[in-house]
């Protein structure tokens, strides 16, 4: 697939020596059809700001020029990828920022500029604590219209985990609790290169629009001590909340005999707003 006048993203890496790093969690997507497919799955990008994570040889960020985006902000901590973005940044004149940093240190909400969506194949080492701190961020909602994101199967499942399922746990509770979150589409390993171990999907995370006055501290102490143990009863997990266990309890709606992976979010936030109360 051509979408634009720039090399194939194999002679880019061969011209520039990008041999994907381990220790960088890096796995590169070299199908321009894919990467197109992944732009698509966040929506109208018209207008739109989109923040990248990890973008490599810059496949995605092609993709996400290609499909409209006002801008793209590509946040990039290989050096050895910065002669490949100018390139690119150079074919699309004022429309690609290419930040050199750490993307575990960067103040996002600062990047935001108009309609902002954030859009990336993460890398796997930093993937799941990344969305953690886009999703406990404060005001909410947030200052992006959504999340459109490449993990391993296994944590995209954790993701859009629903009550009762083995997947089920604090990740679920996090996403179902501020976001509509979805699988979009699996991709399969022979997709990237060097090819990981496991499928991988991309997840499309929209924020609830909705506040309900709990807090994200309170949340993650209540997940924290409920699914800690989760094969014990709740009575008995949420035990280290420090709370009189017969005031929670009827604040939830609980008898006490019931485990964590089977209680919906909106118990938890009974539970987190108990713990505050």
């Amino acid at each position: 697939m051509q979408i634009d006048t720039l090399p194939p993203l194999r002679d880019v890496i061969a011209a520039h020596g990008l041999r994907a790093k381990k220790e960088l969690g890096q796995n590169f997507l070299l199908d321009l059809n894919l990467t197109a497919r992944i732009a698509r799955a966040a929506g109208g990008l018209e207008g739109v700001t989109v923040i990248e994570v990890g973008p490599g040889p810059g496949g995605l960020t092609r993709a996400l020029l290609a499909e409209g985006a006002k801008k793209v902000i590509a946040i990039e901590r290989d050096e050895r990828a910065l002669p490949a973005l100018a390139q690119i940044a150079a074919a699309y004149p004022g429309r690609l920022e290419v930040i050199a940093g750490d993307a575990l240190e960067i103040d996002y909400a600062a990047l935001a500029d108009g309609p902002t969506k954030i859009v990336a194949n993460l890398p796997y080492n930093i993937g799941t604590e990344l969305l953690t701190r886009w999703l406990t961020v404060d005001p909410w909602p947030p200052y992006f219209e959504s999340l459109t994101l490449m993990f391993q199967r296994e944590v995209a499942e954790r993701i859009v985990a629903q009550p009762g399922s083995d997947a089920y746990g604090r990740l679920g509770v996090l996403c179902g609790w501020r976001t509509e979150a979805r699988i979009a589409f699996n991709v399969g390993r022979e997709a990237f290169t060097p090819p990981p171990k496991v499928t991988s999907s991309v997840v499309h995370l929209k924020p609830r629009a909705t506040t309900d006055g709990v807090a994200v501290r309170d949340l993650e102490a209540v997940t924290r001590a409920a699914f800690g143990q989760r094969r014990k009863m709740v009575r008995q997990s949420l035990k280290s909340l420090g709370v009189p266990m017969e005031s929670l309890l009827a604040a939830a709606g609980l008898k006490g005999d019931e485990r964590a992976e089977t209680l919906p979010v909106a118990t938890f936030l009974k539970l987190a707003r108990a713990r505050r109360g």
